[in-house]
């Protein structure tokens, strides 16, 4: 048993090496090559930053998922569903890094990405809400697409300052081993916890201030990764969809409610903005190391209700209804206060010239 437990440490452990090693390599090629996010009006950094380095951790998830599913640790479906809908996404992000695509052009590929996921893991028609399962027919392959195009785009919005997406993403995998390895599934909780190793080894080179971003490739595969393990954990009775939810509260709120806050206001939701809690928060004079470990402090909030949730599954839909508002609430109040900072700030450099005398 020991001898196990230290062959999968050391796996782990390779693991985040050669994320990193793989990582430092796409760095070096996109400098040569001038892939660089130059900054903008619009942008959170101020030097030019080699892009695409999510092409190291993508990877590495994709080839040891693979060899997991080869090895019987994960089901044939999850691999295939995980796998194509994966390489899509991220070939399409990889691209765009390196020739800007349109807005039209990914969305078809996002949606072509969601049909395969869904195809491969046999659809999805009912969910469960702690003290009923919802039957949802055809109308939830439909709810579930559109779901799983705009997670990809979600995570593409979130990730705009350094560390932030890939911080959040190993938080959430590491919450969801917790919780797999408590419910009894073990095989789940170490899969979970190699994606995180994965992850980490580009976080180091993304960690404020930032070496190297994920950029397009990196971001869109992570929103097709968890949108297909949402799923996957709903259908298999493991962890219910409402739970992923609760988890990535944050990034949802925040990126569907200025969305919608976007779209109110007659403004293009596909463009690029500054207009995020955590980008407004930066310009408000706060790190993005700061912002990075506030988000994850609301985090640990967030995986405790849902350790409770998991606990007593009948709460599960009102507690998680309560938390959305709340963190819609705080997001609503957070606009506002860093707004009207923002504007302050404004008023306050203007310098007055001296009257003569």
């Amino acid at each position: 048993m020991m001898e196990n437990i230290f062959i999968i440490i050391l796996l782990l452990l390779l693991t985040i090496v050669f994320s990193y090693m793989l990582t430092a390599m796409v760095r070096i090629y996109n400098v040569k090559k001038n892939i660089l996010d130059v900054p903008n009006e619009r942008s959170s950094h101020t030097t030019a930053t080699p892009r695409a380095g999510g092409l190291g951790f993508v990877l590495v998830i994709l080839g040891g998922t693979v060899l997991l599913g080869m090895a019987g640790v994960i089901e044939s479906r999850l691999v295939i569903s995980l796998a194509g809908s994966g390489l899509m996404v991220a070939g399409i992000g990889l691209w765009d890094d390196i020739d800007d695509l349109g807005a039209r052009v990914r969305m078809v590929f996002h949606f072509l990405a969601a049909v395969w996921a869904l195809f491969w893991l046999g659809g999805f028609t009912e969910i469960n809400l702690g003290f009923m399962t919802l039957y949802l027919g055809w109308w939830g392959n439909i709810l579930a697409a559109a779901g799983i195009a705009w997670m990809i785009n979600l995570f593409n919005f979130m990730d705009g300052i350094d560390g932030l997406a890939a911080s959040e993403s190993i938080s959430m995998l590491l919450a969801a081993a917790l919780f797999s390895f408590t419910m009894g599934s073990q095989t789940a909780a170490i899969f979970y916890v190699f994606l995180a190793c994965a992850i980490s080894g580009f976080l180091i080179s993304n960690w404020p201030p930032a070496k190297i971003f994920m950029g397009d490739t990196g971001s869109c595969f992570l929103g097709v990764m968890f949108a297909v393990l949402a799923v996957a954990s709903e259908k298999s009775g493991e962890l219910p969809m409402i739970i992923w939810l609760l988890i990535l509260g944050v990034f949802i709120i925040d990126a569907t409610v200025t969305l919608i806050l976007r779209w109110h206001q007659g403004q293009k939701w596909y463009e690029a903005h500054r207009s995020h809690v955590y980008q407004l928060a930066v310009q408000a004079g706060f790190s993005h190391k700061q912002v990075t470990l506030g988000v994850l402090t609301v985090n640990c909030g967030l995986f405790l209700l849902a350790y409770f949730m998991l606990t007593f599954p009948l709460l599960m839909l009102p507690f998680s209804l309560v938390a959305a508002l709340l963190l819609t609430l705080a997001h609503r109040y957070l606009v506002s206060y860093f707004n009207k900072k923002l504007l302050i700030d404004k008023f306050q450099s203007l310098s007055i010239p001296n009257l003569p005398d």
